[in-house]
């Protein structure tokens, strides 16, 4: 039924809304299965539409607001009475390759509910924009926006939300009616991208607004410094970004990073500017980025240390450890780039060279704290830390330690500190899910203070520069070998030459090859 049916109907507006999340590492043994989406967050129905409430949380504690809010607050702000319809909202911790039960699973679901609720005037979908998986779904983005298309047919308005590390595919592009990513890095700016994603769905709808869309593929996967968004060198470019969506005429201006670790062929970066109407202003405004956007490929990546060198940064740091504390970010084992989070090589590291470092230091550990559940708080045991989920990456290792303490957390499962015996300045969260040390509650809330630590050991690339601002003085980014390291895009048999692999001096023919096919 056509929105112009509705209004004469006197109906609401009818917007079905649901997401289905996860960010993919390739390079992970750890498949990510329907109980890693059970396990961190899976709503539907009306409990979706009470968390995306007023008043509710979203996703728990880890993201109280999420587009999916930002976009209720679009419905309850609309000029014209809407019905909003809750699809489901599945989410998972980055991980590797989607497993093909969860994928027919998730994708059955969502058409099931998505042709429950027809007839609909439009679509509001959150994606991550870096999910892989195996065999016949090895992209389900484009298998999930094929789904949705299967039910609603290919005019019905449909907006798509990604996150600013999606890494767009021409059927991605062409399957969302309005598409829109997040506008920062660390990614702060998920209910703003909900609701602008929004508004321009109820916008289209009512026929206010022609949406258009122009965007460019960049043979680019590395660059940009540290990507931060108000850091030189990408602070032009999202200023940029900000300058254009100041006009009447554009709809949405978003740069696309992507996510390194995974194994595509046509990986890169991309821009995507969507205009009301105005085709040959969208074609000139996505050529303009692009050009901005090659001009910081050259600034690398923040250097990262080895083990030892960066064990004695921390200890030369004396200032850092007395007005607060040295995050030290295991970039071999970021838990929110899709590593397993049982990293041993920096703890092997740390028994070596630093024992006299008050340090925290988490690991994922299902099947040690398994076999150490009937071992009370003050009670010694033997722990068997690393060689299960990742062996290749994560080796071996045996150490006695006193347990102090047990917890049962959302999102963490078990968790038990544990205070090494003969290094008696370190201490271990053993979590049976991935440690997610977003924020400085992920050690308080074990009773921990992070304001005691010389070092604490963060399993997070970014968004915990935010949390952490008070307690953090100095971030030192260290590399133990793992399926983490920045360097795995060499291995890929990219689709034609690409920067940093290659030497090119022009983005053009990379984006015809990827986006036109020619």
């Amino acid at each position: 039924m056509s929105s112009a049916r509705s209004r004469e109907g006197g109906r609401p507006l009818r917007i079905a809304y649901g997401r289905i999340t996860t960010e993919t590492n390739a390079y992970s043994p750890v498949p990510t299965t329907l109980e890693d989406f059970q396990r961190f967050h899976l709503l539907r129905g009306a409990e979706l539409e009470r968390a995306c409430g007023r008043g509710g949380a979203e996703v728990g504690e880890l993201a109280r607001d999420a587009e999916l809010s930002g976009f209720m607050r679009a419905v309850r702000r609309a000029s014209v009475p809407i019905e909003a319809l809750p699809l489901l909202s599945a989410w998972a911790v980055p991980s590797g390759p989607l497993a093909g039960p969860a994928y027919e699973a998730l994708v059955g679901e969502l058409r099931a509910r998505l042709r429950a609720a027809l007839p609909l005037d439009g679509v509001m979908l959150a994606l991550h924009g870096a999910m892989r998986g195996r065999g016949v779904h090895a992209n389900p983005e484009e298998g999930i926006l094929e789904a949705v298309r299967d039910v609603v047919g290919p005019d019905l308005p449909v907006a798509v939300t990604m996150d600013l590390h999606a890494h767009l595919t021409p059927t991605k592009v062409e399957a969302a009616t309005l598409l829109r990513g997040y506008q920062t890095n660390p990614h702060r700016d998920l209910p703003a991208t909900g609701r602008r994603a929004g508004e321009l769905l109820i916008e289209t709808i009512l026929g206010h607004v022609r949406p258009v869309t122009a965007w460019r593929a960049l043979p680019m996967v590395m660059g940009g410094g540290l990507t931060i968004d108000f850091l030189p060198p990408m602070r032009k470019v999202f200023r940029r970004l900000r300058e254009l969506q100041r006009r009447r005429s554009v709809l949405s201006a978003s740069l696309f990073m992507s996510h390194p670790w995974l194994d595509s062929a046509d990986l890169g970066w991309s821009v995507h500017v969507i205009t009301d109407g105005d085709r040959a202003l969208a074609e000139q405004l996505a050529d303009e980025l692009a050009c901005l956007v090659w001009s910081v490929r050259q600034h690398p990546p923040p250097r990262i240390a080895g083990p030892e060198e960066a064990i004695a940064e921390a200890r030369s740091a004396r200032w850092a450890r007395a007005l607060g504390a040295v995050c030290m970010v295991d970039a071999s084992d970021v838990v929110g780039a899709g590593a397993a989070g049982e990293n041993t090589n920096l703890l092997r590291a740390l028994l070596l060279h630093g024992r006299d470092l008050i340090s925290y230091v988490p690991i994922r550990a299902p099947a040690a704290l398994e076999e150490i559940e009937e071992i009370e708080p003050g009670e010694e045991a033997e722990l068997h830390l690393g060689g299960a989920l990742d062996p290749e990456s994560n080796p071996k290792l045996a150490l006695r330690a006193r347990i102090l303490r047990r917890a049962q957390r959302p999102h963490f499962g078990q968790v038990v500190t544990a205070q090494l015996l003969d290094s008696p300045r370190i201490t271990l969260v053993l979590t049976e899910l991935p440690p997610i040390t977003l924020r400085p509650s992920f050690f308080a809330d074990v009773g921990l203070d992070p304001w005691r630590a010389d070092i604490l050991v963060i399993k997070n690339f970014f968004h915990f520069r935010i949390f952490f601002a008070a307690v953090n003085r100095k971030t030192i980014g260290v590399r133990t070998r793992g399926v983490t390291d920045l360097d795995h895009y060499r291995s890929i048999d990219f689709d034609g030459p690409v920067h940093p692999k290659d030497r090119l001096f022009d983005w053009r023919p990379g984006d015809r090859r990827r986006r036109l096919g020619r």
